[in-house]
C-alpha cells in the first residue's frame, strides 16, 4: 500500500510539472534595432576639400564662382520689374566740411541711373549716421530694394532701408545689423532686401548707415526699386 501511494504521488507531481511547463510563455529573443544610415548630402557629393584640391580644381571653382556672380548681376540689371533712381540727395558728401566744395566725383547725383562706377561718398567713417535718399519716376507696390556698392565699401554699416509713399510718409521695410559681406567675386557688391509687397505705392528709397559699424567711407553707385505699377 505504501508503495502504491508513493507511486501515485510521483505521478501527480509529474503531471503538475508538465502543466506548469505548458503554461509558461516563451520570451521572444531580443533583436537589436538597426542603426540608422545617414544619406549623403547631395550638395557635398563630389566636392574635394580646398586643402586637397589641385591647381586645376581651384581654378575651376574660381571660374564657377565668377559665372554665378555674372548670372546674378545680369538678372538684376535686366529685371523688367526694376527701375533705377532718377534723383538723389544725401546727408553728407565727402569733402564738404569747412566751406570746401566737394568734388563732383562724390556727389549724391552719382547714384542716379544704372551702375556705371560713379558713386556718392559720404563724409564720415566712424561717427553718427549718414543717409542717401533716391526718388524714382514710377511709384510701385514694392517688393525689393537693391543698391550697388563699388568694391563693397561700407556694406556692413547699412542699418536701415525705408520707402516713401506717394503721401510723403516714410515706412521702414528693414532695420538691423547688415548680414551682407563684401562680394569678392566681382567689382561690385549688391545689397538686396526683399519684403512682402507694399500696400502703398512707393516713390523713394532711403538708405541709412550707422558709420561706426564699419570704419570706412560709405559709397553707393546705383539704387534699384523693384515692384509692380
Amino acid at each position: 500500500m505504501k508503495r502504491n501511494a508513493l507511486i501515485g504521488a510521483m505521478i501527480v507531481a509529474a503531471s503538475l510539472a508538465a502543466c506548469k511547463k505548458h503554461d509558461k510563455v516563451e520570451e521572444a529573443p531580443v533583436v537589436a534595432a538597426p542603426v540608422p544610415v545617414t544619406a549623403p548630402d547631395p550638395a557635398s557629393a563630389g566636392k574635394v576639400p580646398a586643402a586637397e584640391q589641385t591647381d586645376e580644381q581651384r581654378e575651376m571653382a574660381k571660374k564657377q564662382a565668377l559665372l554665378a556672380y555674372g548670372v546674378m548681376e545680369d538678372k538684376y540689371i535686366n529685371d523688367p520689374r526694376a527701375q533705377w533712381a532718377t534723383e538723389a540727395k544725401a546727408s553728407s558728401v565727402f569733402g564738404d566740411e569747412g566751406g570746401k566744395t566737394p568734388s563732383d566725383s562724390n556727389l549724391a547725383k552719382n547714384a542716379v541711373g544704372a551702375s556705371d562706377g560713379n558713386a556718392w561718398t559720404n563724409n564720415n567713417t566712424d561717427k553718427g549716421f549718414d543717409w542717401l535718399e533716391t526718388t524714382f519716376a514710377t511709384p510701385v507696390n514694392a517688393t525689393e530694394v537693391r543698391f550697388v556698392l563699388p568694391s563693397g565699401e561700407g556694406v556692413e554699416a547699412v542699418n536701415k532701408v525705408e520707402l516713401q509713399d506717394t503721401d510723403g510718409k516714410w515706412n521702414t521695410v528693414w532695420e538691423g545689423v547688415s548680414d551682407v559681406k563684401r562680394d569678392d567675386r566681382g567689382n561690385r557688391t549688391w545689397f538686396v532686401r526683399t519684403f512682402s509687397k507694399t500696400p502703398y505705392k512707393a516713390k523713394a528709397v532711403k538708405i541709412t548707415y550707422a558709420n561706426n559699424l564699419q570704419h570706412d567711407y560709405k559709397t553707393i553707385d546705383a539704387v534699384q526699386l523693384v515692384g509692380d505699377k
